[in-house]
């Protein structure tokens, strides 16, 4: 294992362990003493059951549909993009052949367009078909008004406003969790497939797979 894969697995991990404190919004003010159950506080702050439509031209909830009871991954993509979208989705496209037939079953891969307004269901459908992702990866589009929300909700910003406004900042990134168990992490989308998809199965408890279970490492 190299240094950049073994510094990827080794942060996704530790952030899982936290148990979804890679999602806290500094913005929020919930009461420690808050007796909302830990599940249903996490969703009240980070997954809004914000409308989607998928490349399949499907309407879809956030959070009913997509997240609950789920083992899922997230991504933010343009369809335009030339800078890293293509190559974190070139990576999550051999991810997805680690993981064979888990994706689609037990594990679900949304990739989510940062720009609404030029990426129809029909150019997000076209995108997937152009790349290879296969079934069990959903890409999706929501509102012009709903996606900074939805972004934000979901981990994908910068605190530095001049950072934030670049679209680059947040497609290569990758955020992953087991809804259930209210784990989260994250890693780059820019790192070894291997070793995101390593880091995708921290978060399988209780049934996490050791890396031979990928048939890809040592």
């Amino acid at each position: 294992m190299n240094e950049m894969t073994r510094r990827a697995v080794l942060t996704a991990g530790g952030v899982a362990a936290l148990a979804a404190a890679g999602l806290a919004d500094a913005t929020d003010r919930t009461p420690r003493w808050s007796t909302i159950p830990s599940r249903d506080a996490l969703r009240r702050r980070h997954f809004p059951d914000i409308v989607l439509r998928t490349h399949e031209n499907r309407e879809v909830r956030l959070y009913e549909d997509l997240i609950k009871d789920k083992f899922v991954t997230f991504n933010f993509m343009y369809t335009n993009c030339e800078s890293t979208c293509p190559l974190t989705t070139h990576n999550l496209v051999r991810v997805q052949k680690l993981l064979k037939d888990r994706v689609g079953r037990d594990l679900f891969m949304y990739s989510i367009t940062l720009d609404p307004e030029n990426d129809s269901p029909e150019a997000l459908a076209r995108y997937a078909k152009r790349h290879g992702a296969g079934p069990g990866w959903i890409f999706l589009r929501a509102e012009p008004g709903d996606t900074p929300t939805l972004r934000r909700k979901l981990g994908f910003y910068d605190r530095n406003p001049e950072v934030d406004g670049k679209w680059s900042t947040h497609t290569a990134m990758v955020r992953f969790g087991n809804e259930p168990r209210q784990l989260w992490a994250a890693t780059s989308g820019l790192v070894a497939p291997d070793a995101i998809a390593r880091a995708i199965l921290w978060v399988d408890w209780p049934e996490r797979k050791t890396a031979q279970t990928l048939g890809c490492c040592s």
